[in-house]
């Protein structure tokens, strides 16, 4: 009981308190930059939250049992971003060849991951809160997640914003990012929800 009562802990926090866009400000290039469509939004946040899972999987036993046990820990980053830019090569490729469909759906946005902060982020950040291979999943599951709460909720807020009138100076960037910082203040409320719920 307690082990899945630490689980949903973690994937709580990392979905909503420590939003990774919202409260780290970890992937907000595409978070600005997709999110202006619902479709586009969603087909992003799937692809980052498979990549996310992926990505975690195969660093944590290279972290753990080469760089490590080898005093090699200091080439955490750069391992990191390269195993990331392979396995977005490994999926692409994967995809192009047996799931056509599904590939053409993800189009662009594919390749975009590799560049996604974010998915290096959760993979570091797992290390730094000292997660096992199951919490850094559950981990990496609710950053994912939490990638994807953001994503569409701002999808959802931008559209609004297009039937809005604002005044020149505001149209655009500025309008988005002051949009973007009350989005974000609004998670802050749930960081007492989650303490009250889990511990």
């Amino acid at each position: 009981m307690e082990i899945f009562k630490n689980m949903m802990y973690i994937l709580m926090t990392s979905a909503i308190v420590e939003n990774v866009v919202l409260a780290k400000f970890l992937g907000i290039c595409p978070f600005l930059g997709v999110s202006k469509k619902l479709d586009s939004a969603a087909g992003m946040s799937g692809a980052v939250i498979f990549v996310m899972l992926m990505a975690t999987a195969v660093t944590w036993p290279i972290y753990k049992f080469i760089l490590l046990p080898n005093g090699l820990d200091y080439l955490q980053t750069i391992v990191f971003i390269l195993v990331i830019a392979a396995l977005v090569q490994l999926v692409e490729f994967i995809l192009k060849k047996y799931m056509k469909s599904l590939y053409q759906a993800l189009g662009v946005y594919l390749p975009l991951i590799t560049t996604n902060c974010a998915v290096l982020g959760v993979t570091i950040l797992n290390f730094d809160n000292n997660y096992g291979f199951g919490e850094s999943l559950i981990n990496a599951l609710g950053t994912g997640l939490g990638f994807m709460v953001a994503m569409i909720l701002f999808a959802g807020v931008r559209g609004r914003m297009e039937s809005c009138d604002f005044p020149e100076s505001f149209k655009g960037v500025p309008s988005t990012l002051i949009a973007a910082s009350i989005v974000s203040m609004s998670f802050m409320g749930f960081a007492d929800v989650a303490n009250g719920m889990f511990m």
